[in-house]
């Protein structure tokens, strides 16, 4: 690695020169400047920002660190990351990211986080959830970015679930839909009870009869692909004769792709035998269903967006912020 000595030593001036010469070019002779720069160029030289902070150097750029539990694993949450990175940078912020697969000891993570002294921490997770906030990050200026924490009070940007999925099916209502087959996420995460609580007041807001909706949580399994495969087995159980719904809510579109598999392969045409409507609106596949899914957005650049403008805006709020989950009508409802 390449120091500020080594640069000193081929520009033939002293370390206080080269510091100048990075910090305050302005004070420096033309020449004393243009063999300094020839040096850090000839040498690639790259200034140690993390020591610049913790000698208290204010000309350092202000840095956002993200913890982003299990985040970098999914393609859902990469829109999350991203919008964080490029809203930092469209402010002349920087950003780095410590990737925290288990949040059963998040020492080690966290020390790298905070060795670089950032001005801001976003603790972002794949998946609404809520978190407990480790004991190191305690005090320090966090925001939270997809979940929600019992630990302190804390500035969270979130889905609005609730609005998402009711909004969706009264959409549902609206074009004539008479039953519901619902298949949510399950009962042990945030969005499977905040979906299936709004999914069923639109329904009874509506003046419908909540007896009229079959409604299924998944299970949460270690192996995704079981989980999901559990709407198969629901689908055979409602499918035995003729359907019995005429229009089928998934949890998520993970759910919808194994509907659409089974529905089809059984001859059904979607949406004039059986209608289907999901919900996150899954990176690069959501136009990608034969006919195209109609779903909710998961609002995750958004999210991100907010975050990093909460830390580099200097927002000292500390509430819960629901951010909109449009529909997206396509041709699958």
């Amino acid at each position: 690695m390449v120091s500020l000595k080594d640069v000193a030593k081929l520009a033939s001036v002293s370390l206080m020169t080269v510091s100048r010469a990075i910090n305050n070019p302005e004070k420096l002779n033309k020449e004393t400047y243009k063999r300094v720069k020839k040096a850090i160029e000839q040498l690639n030289y790259v200034p140690d920002l993390s020591a610049r902070k913790i000698r208290g150097d204010h000309t350092a750029p202000h840095a956002i660190g993200v913890l982003a539990l299990e985040t970098a694993m999914t393609p859902f949450s990469v829109e999350l990351l991203q919008a964080i990175e490029k809203t930092a940078q469209q402010h002349g912020w920087n950003t780095f990211i410590v990737n925290l697969f288990d949040d059963k000891q998040p020492d080690h993570a966290i020390n790298t986080l905070l060795s670089y002294r950032p001005d801001g921490i976003i603790y972002t997770t794949m998946g609404l959830r809520k978190v407990e906030l480790p004991e190191k990050l305690l005090g320090k200026d966090v925001v939270l970015a997809n979940c929600i924490s019992d630990s302190e009070q804390l500035a969270c940007y979130i889905p609005d679930d609730y609005n998402g999925q009711y909004l969706a099916m009264q959409q549902v209502i609206k074009k004539g839909y008479q039953k519901p087959l619902c298949i949510y996420l399950s009962e042990n995460t945030l969005a499977g009870n905040i979906r299936r609580k709004a999914a069923e007041q639109a329904w009874l807001d509506a003046g419908r009869n909540l007896d009229d909706m079959l409604s299924y949580h998944t299970l949460l399994q270690h192996d995704l692909a079981q989980e999901y495969m559990m709407t198969v087995e629901i689908l055979k159980q409602h499918c035995k004769n003729k359907p019995e719904f005429d229009v089928l809510i998934c949890g998520n579109d993970r759910i919808a792709f194994v509907a659409y598999q089974f529905l089809l392969s059984q001859g059904f045409n979607i949406p004039n035998d059986i209608a289907v409507l999901g919900y996150d609106n899954m990176v690069g596949t959501g136009e990608l269903f034969y006919p195209p899914l109609t779903t909710v957005q998961l609002p995750h650049y958004e999210i991100g967006e907010q975050a990093a403008l909460h830390i580099i805006g200097g927002n000292t709020q500390k509430k819960t912020t629901l951010v909109a989950s449009p529909f997206l009508q396509r041709e699958s409802l």
